[in-house]
């Protein structure tokens, strides 16, 4: 196959690298730019596309940013390739500080108060609810009752919060990026399209006569 690896990567690595991918971060965000500055379309279909990435990546949909950000750009008539790369906003070095501001603000907004540390019960609420999830997903074939304890609390101390805080600072990061990535784009295709076109003048008149070192005759 054309896209299969070479190597195999175990599943330790590949959760490595989840975390860290090869290169580093700065290279991996680089590739990123890279990307967005060469999608063939508008700057500013591009930039749409890039604040539903970015507004994706502050919602609690954790492992469907892509379809978050697909959907809205889609909306947005953006471009869903861009939509795909600004989901990158949101990576393992992100994920605690906008995870922190969502559910502080939602907290606020609901005027509720979390349970114990925000840091620290963040990732616990997580894994049970994911616990009740796994639990309730084999009492469906088994004699075991389902257990909604965990996944209450989880809607109401975590999930909710998140959804309704996540808007505010979405709305603002996503309209940060989008006004700072624009103009770049369009000053990069501008730089393209220029190089472009001096290649196209200096074919259409043709290679350079040589010049004549003969000189007068004697």
């Amino acid at each position: 196959m054309v896209f299969k690896r070479r190597d195999r990567r175990s599943v330790g690595r590949a959760a490595l690298e989840a975390l860290y991918p090869r290169g580093g971060w700065s290279r991996a965000f680089e590739y990123v730019k890279h990307r967005l500055r060469r999608l063939p379309d508008t700057p500013s279909k591009i930039g749409r596309g890039v604040w539903a990435g970015v507004f994706a990546a502050w919602t609690p949909f954790y492992g469907f940013h892509f379809i978050v950000a697909a959907v809205l750009a889609r909306l947005m008539r953006g471009n869903i390739l861009a939509a795909l790369l600004g989901t990158f906003f949101g990576n393992p070095l992100t994920y605690v500080p906008i995870g922190v501001v969502a559910l502080t603000t939602g907290h606020w907004i609901l005027g509720t108060s979390p349970t114990g540390d925000i840091e620290v019960g963040l990732g616990g609420k997580f894994a049970g609810a994911g616990r009740d999830l796994w639990h309730n997903f084999l009492a469906v074939f088994t004699p075991e009752t389902a257990h909604w304890d965990r996944l209450a609390v989880f809607y109401d101390e975590v999930f909710l919060p998140y959804l309704i805080g996540g808007l505010v600072p979405g709305v603002i990061a996503s309209t940060v990026v989008y006004y700072m990535i624009v103009p770049l784009i369009a000053a990069h295709q501008n730089r393209r399209k220029k190089i472009l076109r001096n290649r196209l003048d200096k074919l259409a008149k043709g290679p350079t006569p040589p010049a004549d070192t003969s000189g007068p005759p004697r």
